[in-house]
């Protein structure tokens, strides 16, 4: 059984740090891709990054290329997400998702085929 558990949510001042941890289970990093999207409130879930679980090739939103660092932790079963210089923008829960086929489409969310329950991150003064 797949799981996904996001954590490392907060709030963090702009300009800001912050690292989203997702723990997986139930399914080995090699053959699938992992992910990172956002969904703000009134808007629809955004891919934010990926990154395969076989190479460790990683993909960006074109947007957050450069502030936001995606790796993975084989031993750990584990994906992080670094985010630096957090904007007034980026607040949104922050999804981490599996793709089965190794696809890292982040235009397209609902190619994923697990997902876990989200962690929020807000930015604040």
């Amino acid at each position: 059984q797949v799981q996904l558990v996001e954590s490392g949510g907060g709030v963090v001042q702009p300009g800001g740090p912050l690292r989203l941890s997702c723990a997986h289970s139930g399914f080995s990093m090699n053959d699938y891709a992992l992910l990172w999207l956002r969904q703000a409130p009134g808007k629809g879930r955004e891919g934010v990054s990926c990154i395969n679980g076989r190479d460790g090739s990683t993909v960006y939103a074109a947007s957050l290329k450069g502030r936001f660092a995606i790796s993975r932790d084989v031993a750990r079963d584990t994906v992080t997400m670094d985010m630096n210089y957090l904007k007034p923008e980026d607040p949104a829960v922050y999804y981490c998702a599996v793709n089965e086929f190794r696809l890292c489409v982040l235009s397209d969310p609902q190619v994923n085929d697990y997902w876990g329950q989200g962690t929020q991150v807000t930015v604040s003064l």
